[in-house]
């Protein structure tokens, strides 16, 4: 399954360039005794400061401007210190962006509060082809001295949009594990499954690279927690509490709100359900490494395409794995469903339909790398991703690569099934 997100906070930066990102914040002015420049100033030395903590593993560093009177905090900040240490950032830095007011915080903390928003800029070592973002809220108050003060991160929490806030390392205590172009996260008390997950993982993203038209150089990130919601994952949803075994969800070169609504994407991240911890194989982390490699691509293409694609990779041999009986099943499918269904898996009732959403979807992709090789799939997989907003421009661009629109598509199925 691929993961998205929707909605939460729009966005602005704080400063001399507020105004060009449009948000419309609750209130974007603090009590006018405040000076917003020195402000600004102060706080982004705060955030320069933890950025170089986590750098150079200095603990004091990172939490010297943390309340030390909120000793539920400093614990908190610490065990995050923790967690940021063993995830080998290549870069790291922290920018703020809108401003919030809150009355009830501003009697809480006083008249110098400060909350906003600030974008967390990473790029995970060997993991992240090019810097991503995640979102973040910090609530300040200036000390008698004039510097700032780190006083509350959860403030805003209920602004930010969910897959773009609440990363890994923000969820208790994490063991991360290392191998070959993967990453796994567990519970601290979990390196027997992160070792298994590594194993599975490293088959998966071999696989992947292999089978995936043009081949695929990225890496995988699994992220194995006892939280049911995480990043873009949600599995306290029935559906997908008691069906999905995974979910790849959007890692963000532009926040939603910045450059566009939704977000660009820059990668993806795998998030494993708790509940169905134990059936997950390298399979289907080959499947979802699919999701993964697809995902700079765009948010575009049909469903059927996006699941098609990743179940095609996810069936294909693959070492430590028995063959599939492939041809057994593609004859399954055609009598199974082909003969009962009228079109391709549409987006709005494919997750709804998915038992027969995903082999319809499977059988589609079968055919295009049959019939039209893999270059052409990944092509046409690209440009649909980037370009296929509409129906229109779906059916110009199968047009363009195939000589058939998804309708037409759909009556070859038929066709090579008769």
């Amino acid at each position: 399954m691929a993961g998205a997100v929707a909605g939460g906070l729009a966005l602005h930066r704080s400063g001399t360039d507020a105004g060009k990102v449009g948000i419309t914040p609750t209130k974007t002015t603090g009590p006018p005794e405040i000076d917003e420049t020195a402000r600004t100033a102060g706080v982004n030395k705060v955030l320069v400061r933890r950025a170089q903590a986590v750098r150079l593993n200095d603990g004091a560093a990172f939490l010297r401007d943390v309340d030390p009177v909120n000793k539920k905090l400093v614990a908190q900040q610490k065990l995050l210190f923790a967690n940021l240490r063993q995830f080998g950032f290549q870069s790291l830095r922290y920018d703020l962006l809108s401003e919030q007011f809150d009355q009830r915080l501003v009697e809480k903390y006083g008249p110098s509060t400060y909350l906003v928003g600030v974008a967390m800029t990473y790029q995970l070592k060997g993991i992240d082809p090019q810097p991503v973002r995640t979102m973040l809220g910090y609530t300040f108050t200036q000390k008698p001295d004039g510097s700032w003060l780190l006083v509350a991160d959860s403030d805003m929490d209920h602004l930010l949009p969910r897959g773009s806030h609440q990363e890994a390392w923000d969820l208790g205590d994490v063991l991360v594990k290392r191998a070959p172009r993967v990453l796994i996260v567990v519970e601290q008390d979990q390196a027997k499954l992160a070792k298994e997950l590594a194993a599975k993982a490293v088959s998966a993203v071999q696989a992947v690279s292999k089978s995936w038209p043009g081949g695929w150089t990225g890496s995988g990130v699994v992220i194995a927690l006892d939280d049911k919601i995480v990043r873009g994952a949600d599995y306290t949803v029935p559906k997908n509490a008691e069906d999905a075994l995974a979910m790849a969800t959007w890692v963000y070169r532009t926040l939603p709100g910045e450059a566009t609504a939704m977000g660009e994407r820059a990668d993806s991240y795998v998030v494993i359900n708790p509940r169905n911890r134990a059936k997950v194989d390298a399979r289907t982390l080959a499947h979802e490494f699919t999701h993964v490699a697809t995902a700079p691509y765009g948010a575009f293409a049909p469903r059927w395409l996006v699941e098609g694609a990743a179940t095609y990779v996810e069936f294909l041999s693959m070492a430590g794995e028995e063959d599939l009986a492939l041809d057994k099943y593609r004859k399954e499918v055609r009598t199974k469903y082909l003969v009962k269904t009228k079109a391709l898996p549409a987006d709005r009732v494919f997750f709804k339909d998915s038992n027969s959403s995903y082999p319809m979807s499977w059988l589609a992709v079968d055919y295009l790398f049959t019939k039209y090789g893999g270059i052409e799939v990944g092509t046409l997989y690209q440009e649909l991703a980037a370009l296929g907003s509409t129906q229109a421009a779906r059916n110009r661009i199968m047009l363009e690569h195939l000589g058939v629109t998804e309708t037409g598509l759909f009556q070859a199925l038929r066709a090579a099934a008769a």
